[in-house]
């Protein structure tokens, strides 16, 4: 018997609902009933050793690819602008779009606490997928939804025409918000960022909400919704959730060259840079260090300053471990220190994290706001 759309949307959605017990039953239901394939148009890409390998839908047959898209699991449609219904063979680089895993798009909205009737800004259109499941819970008249690529715009729009979902569309930077539709009661974004833009600020309604992922160039992300209050501060704690989106576009690491090792200051490490390797390790990792990338070798990690060219890498050494630093950055001293910080405080995850910010002003801390604490780059 062939796939039954609806009856695979729907094992989809008792999937959800598993892995995530405390979901609204009004977000299970918009999984339920959202085509997911209308919004993967004919190919997607998987990945493929170091890069990534398209996958036709007139190849694999169309109920492969129905129990393919119906899955909980985000498929790559677009890497460096590359995209899947295009490739012949596989491509190499950073995925730039996707239609993201459905729990992580209902996750993320009701932690954002959103309500039928509210106002909702979109960051992030994408295929389409994440504002059609806004648009059945909450109306398509209360979405607005942005998107940077001008091509995806179009796709979306056409993806949710075909759905019957018809939410206010534009084209922009999203980072800028979408003034013209302004203010919101929420804005949520499907694209991880390193600071809260301005503008996201000065384009919500007084106690609006900004609910978003915080990630650094070293990729640990923490999921927060921050209120904002009489005085145009905002406020929230991390929940416990270990995912990411892709960073915004304007947000991405800059092109960097190879590493190359160089002489450097060398002492003993105090921490097993193992640690690293911890979420939330890593998470206060790059808050201390906001402009370094991190790598792995077979015997340490590397982590090298995108700004200013400083790096450090780890190698054993009796037992334990020693660090070499080269640069105008002691980027190791850096990261060090912030995880012994961290260790005393307990050791905690990401739900003992807290972040208060303004406009000008950002601030991550562990425990409350006069516990350790570490700037954003604003």
């Amino acid at each position: 018997m062939p796939a039954d759309p609806a009856a695979l949307r729907l094992a989809l959605a008792q999937e959800v609902d598993v892995a995530t017990p405390t979901l609204d039953p009004g977000w299970r239901d918009a999984v339920a009933a959202v085509p997911r394939e209308l919004f993967l148009g004919s190919a997607a890409f998987r990945p493929a050793g170091a890069g990534w390998e398209p996958v036709h839908r007139a190849e694999v047959g169309e109920e492969e690819w129905l129990r393919m898209v119906h899955s909980d699991r985000t498929w790559v449609t677009q890497v460096e602008e590359k995209d899947a219904a295009n490739s012949t063979g596989p491509v190499s680089g950073s995925p730039t779009s996707s239609a993201t895993l459905p729990s992580l798009v209902v996750r993320t909205a009701q932690v954002a606490e959103l309500r039928p009737g509210r106002r909702i800004l979109e960051v992030g259109t994408g295929t389409g997928y994440s504002t059609a499941v806004l648009c059945h819970r909450l109306g398509s008249e209360n979405i607005v939804s942005i998107e940077y690529d001008a091509d995806l715009a179009a796709s979306a729009a056409a993806h949710l025409g075909n759905a019957g979902y018809t939410p206010t569309l534009a084209v922009g930077d999203g980072l800028l918000g979408c003034r013209e539709h302004a203010d919101y009661d929420a804005i949520i974004a499907t694209c991880s960022v390193r600071y809260i833009p301005h503008s996201w600020f000065w384009q919500l309604n007084d106690g609006g909400s900004i609910t978003t992922t915080i990630c650094g160039w070293m990729l640990a992300a923490g999921l927060i919704r921050l209120a904002l209050d009489d005085e145009g501060t905002a406020h929230g704690r991390f929940t416990d959730d270990t995912i990411t989106y892709m960073l915004a576009r304007p947000h991405e690491r800059p092109p960097r060259p190879v590493f190359f090792r160089q002489d450097g200051d060398t002492r003993r490490a105090r921490l097993d840079p193992g640690l690293l390797e911890e979420w939330a390790g890593r998470f206060v990792a790059q808050l201390a260090a906001p402009s370094a990338e991190l790598m792995t070798t077979g015997s340490g990690i590397i982590l090298r300053d995108v700004a200013t060219g400083s790096q450090a890498w780890t190698e054993p050494d009796d037992g334990g471990w020693s660090v070499h630093q080269h640069g105008p950055l002691h980027l190791w001293d850096q990261v060090e220190g912030a995880l012994l910080l961290w260790q005393d405080a307990g050791a905690p995850d990401l739900t003992q994290f807290g972040m208060t910010a303004t406009p000008f002003e950002q601030t991550v801390w562990i425990g409350s706001p006069e516990g350790p604490n570490w700037q954003l780059p604003v």
